[in-house]
């Protein structure tokens, strides 16, 4: 079996898998697993920002470490994939925070628990005022956002394995990458099954419609990977592209979510533990 179907396989795992995850535990919440989880997206966070600092980012600018120019080039290129997802998640909070309005003015605008961080809470105060047709019609707004917001993240698997061009399960940028994508969905699909099921729909059709909404994440790792093969330079544009995107999924949701979901000191320690593994795994 050639890298291209593995890199399908196993980005459809982490994509679709990560999402499904996330929309069974929203299915079934668990108000206990806020620690857990927040201790897991920080690990993550520490593995995506080891492997983007000291593997991605080295590897687009070797391709040309004579050139002054392609040094900016590749910050450039940073940039633009940061400001896509930040674009991105822009649009997704613009877009499903009407349907979620706050219990009152006092209310604070930042997320204390997992129940808030996915808007659960908000739902249950906002039934007896809310029709069920506007949580539901708010869950498809935030599974169409998801599955767009998708994309990109999976041009980072795709790239990773164009730079790597390893098969298989081989433990590699790529399979690494997937891994913490895939972690990384989980309370994403959580903010999508949520809404969802209160909104009236059946529990099981909200995990699989949740699960579906990963199913882009494949289309951007083909797409990572076709454009990572071309040539050194199409490598280079790819990796920095998909190491800005992971740098604002890192510093912009992944440590934000995991410290509000507990306020402690022990979700940078995880993240430190992450970031150390991450380079055991890439020099080891």
């Amino acid at each position: 079996m050639n890298t291209f179907i593995w890199v399908i396989i196993i980005t459809a795992v982490a994509g679709i898998g990560g999402t499904g995850i996330g929309g069974l535990i929203g299915a079934l919440f668990n108000r206990d697993s806020e620690k857990t989880v927040s201790l897991l997206l920080s690990f993550a966070g520490g593995v995506m920002l080891s492997v983007v600092c000291f593997d991605l980012l080295l590897d687009a600018i070797e391709q040309n470490p004579d050139s002054s120019a392609h040094v900016f080039m590749v910050i450039g290129m940073v940039v633009v994939g940061y400001g896509v997802i930040y674009l991105l998640n822009y649009l997704i909070d613009k877009s499903t925070n009407p349907e979620i309005p706050h219990i009152d003015k006092d209310h604070p605008k930042t997320a204390d628990q997992l129940s808030e961080l996915i808007h659960s809470d908000h739902y249950e105060e906002h039934k007896k005022m809310q029709t069920p047709s506007s949580l539901f019609i708010g869950g498809m707004v935030m599974a169409f956002a998801i599955a767009l917001h998708n994309l990109p993240e999976g041009m980072v698997i795709g790239s990773s394995y164009a730079q790597d061009g390893a098969v298989g399960f081989t433990v590699t940028g790529g399979l690494v990458m997937a891994i913490v994508i895939g972690l990384h969905n989980i309370p994403e699909g959580m903010s999508v099954s949520v809404p969802l099921i209160s909104g009236g729909m059946n529990r099981a059709k909200a995990v699989l419609i949740t699960a579906a909404t990963g199913a882009p994440t494949i289309i951007g790792a083909m797409l990572g990977y076709s454009l990572g093969s071309i040539g050194p330079l199409s490598l280079a544009l790819s990796l920095s592209f998909a190491s800005g995107a992971m740098l604002y999924v890192v510093f912009g949701e992944l440590l934000p979510e995991a410290i509000l979901m507990w306020r402690s000191k022990l979700p940078a320690f995880g993240m430190l533990i992450g970031l150390l593994v991450g380079m055991v795994i890439i020099f080891v």
